[in-house]
């Protein structure tokens, strides 16, 4: 789903009572807390954070899931260990109602991508 909003302010408050709303913040805080030099805004209608070198992660409320979008994942998880038994996309990791975060390794995954960026590849985001 697109949000017509222009802070992340605003896309937070238009997920208000929202089952996405409590997902989408545990990756918000995975990555401001891996990635505090991240900037984060609104690109593409959707949360996004990024730095001088361009954009790493886009978080986005659709309409059955929460969207991580990373690029290319196989650029970061080339085994597919780390991202195994989650619902993945051309570029995107899902997190539907029944997937908990912690439940998962997202935070190694989302550590990998930031370690990656930081050491110049092009992981495609």
């Amino acid at each position: 789903m697109q949000y017509d909003v222009t802070t992340p302010e605003q896309y937070i408050a238009a997920l208000a009572d929202d089952w996405r709303l409590d997902t989408l913040e545990q990756l918000r805080k995975l990555i401001k807390t891996s990635a505090p030099f991240l900037n984060e805004g609104i690109t593409y209608k959707m949360l996004s954070y990024s730095d001088h070198s361009g954009s790493l992660f886009h978080l986005n409320a659709q309409k059955h899931y929460v969207s991580l979008y990373v690029g290319n994942i196989s650029a970061i998880d080339e085994q597919g260990e780390l991202l195994a038994g989650l619902d993945l996309g051309k570029g995107c990791i899902r997190f539907k109602k029944s997937v908990p975060v912690a439940n998962t390794q997202i935070q190694a995954f989302i550590s990998k991508a930031i370690a990656l960026h930081r050491a110049g590849k092009n992981i495609g985001c």
